[in-house]
């Protein structure tokens, strides 16, 4: 079974016993113990596809029932796999795969606007309580901050927050560019806390719709308004510019209109900042799974394909900060409360789809703990001068803004 040679040849730390669909075992790595991860395959055919594509088969032959934990979960799986496989997380025979995934990388991520529309809607506009379910109370959909082990995610997601505004070093009656505004939640907080007006677009209709009604319910509305539009159709310009957890939706292929984009929208003595998830070991490609299922038309970049793009523009790179393993916590809370609702998800779709959204999690946290994902924020102005030549403001502003924020207000959950 070529399964069977593979597995053999990888697995060498941990502990893992397949079952396969006749009823045969075999184990790899370290002696079978109390935490060996037990796997059972279904169908004749799925050890096979499992072999030739497992980025893709794993997560469908998971998802169908036809790859079934017998012992320990499906990030216990992946776990035990993807340790064992390095950061490249390539098998010996995928190089020629790996190169066909390379040339047809530029179509996979070509995003004009009617697709971006298109893609952006296929995920951010499931049904609302899918999302109510594992996110904090503000419904943050992107990497947390955790200044300490013991922080909550509701406390680290509001740490995200503060260290963002701190970054973008506010002033009031400023004016804000958000693309990308999620539910709204970092535009109400800096309208609130740093006395700002925000301007929030995005594509998704559902959050559009949500982060309306939020600022319409906090007294917020004549301060933080939400449009539903493309960065690249946005006319004026703006004091500030801020984008979380959107430009992974770029593309390569676009990253110049992206960036020229936010040179044009960013007044002369202006402040943007870019958070996005990347890659540390270089460009790659988006796993199949993960494109055909969750994040059509999705990349994840490594700054070496960004930071050309941003000198082009014309804009300074003022600050980068890498944050490593702070969205692995952060999937691993998301993933934790996934399961602890998990009826409440199947009675929104079905077992498949809740399957599907466990895999997600699960790959996810597992790419940033072991195969060299994390997160980047680069600061850009367009002038020298713009910002203090030290960091000092950025402490400084975070311990003033923790003193001032107001309390936490519940997200009012989808109806």
């Amino acid at each position: 079974m070529l399964l069977d040679d593979l597995l053999r040849r990888v697995v060498k730390l941990g502990s893992l016993t397949l079952i396969d669909p006749k009823g045969r075992s075999y184990h790899y790595g370290e002696p079978a113990n109390d935490s060996t991860v037990v796997v059972r395959l279904n169908g004749a055919l799925t050890p096979w596809r499992i072999a030739l594509n497992p980025k893709l088969a794993v997560g469908e032959a998971f998802m169908d029932g036809r790859l079934v934990l017998e012992r320990g979960s499906i990030y216990d799986f992946l776990e035990t796999v993807v340790r064992n496989l390095g950061p490249q997380g390539e098998l010996p025979f995928q190089a020629a795969q790996r190169g066909w995934e390379k040339l047809m990388r530029w179509w996979h991520q070509f995003n004009p606007e009617a697709a971006a529309s298109r893609r952006v809607r296929h995920h951010y506009d499931l049904d609302g309580r899918l999302y109510d379910l594992f996110l904090d109370t503000d419904k943050q959909y992107s990497c947390a901050y955790f200044p300490t082990p013991d922080t909550t995610l509701e406390q680290a997601q509001l740490a995200k927050k503060r260290h963002i505004a701190a970054k973008l070093r506010l002033k009031p009656g400023m004016k804000v560019l958000e693309i990308g505004c999620g539910w709204g939640g970092l535009a109400l907080y800096l309208a609130e806390t740093c006395g700002v007006e925000v301007l929030g677009i995005t594509l998704s209709h559902e959050q559009h719709a949500i982060a309306k009604r939020r600022a319409e319910e906090r007294g917020l509305a004549d301060r933080v308004t939400f449009e539903i539009c493309d960065y690249r159709k946005l006319a004026g310009q703006f004091d500030r510019i801020v984008s979380v957890g959107m430009f992974e939706h770029v593309g390569v292929p676009h990253y110049a209109a992206y960036f020229n984009g936010v040179h044009r929208l960013l007044k002369d003595d202006g402040v943007a900042l870019i958070h996005s998830i990347g890659r540390s070991e270089g460009p790659g490609t988006t796993p199949s799974f993960i494109r055909k299922y969750i994040f059509p038309g999705g990349y994840i970049p490594a700054l070496s394909e960004v930071m050309p793009t941003i000198e082009r523009s014309g804009l300074w790179t003022t600050d980068i900060e890498i944050l490593r393993l702070h969205y692995a916590e952060t999937l691993k809370h998301w993933r934790m409360r996934f399961l602890a609702q998990w009826d409440k998800a199947r009675t929104l779709y079905d077992e498949r789809f809740c399957r599907m959204w466990e895999f997600y999690l699960a790959a996810s946290e597992v790419t940033f703990r072991h195969w060299g994902h994390m997160v980047f924020q680069a600061q850009l102005t367009k002038q020298i001068g713009t910002l203090p030549i030290t960091r000092d403001y950025m402490l400084e502003e975070e311990q003033r803004l923790a003193g001032i924020e107001k309390p936490a207000r519940p997200f009012a959950k989808t109806a």
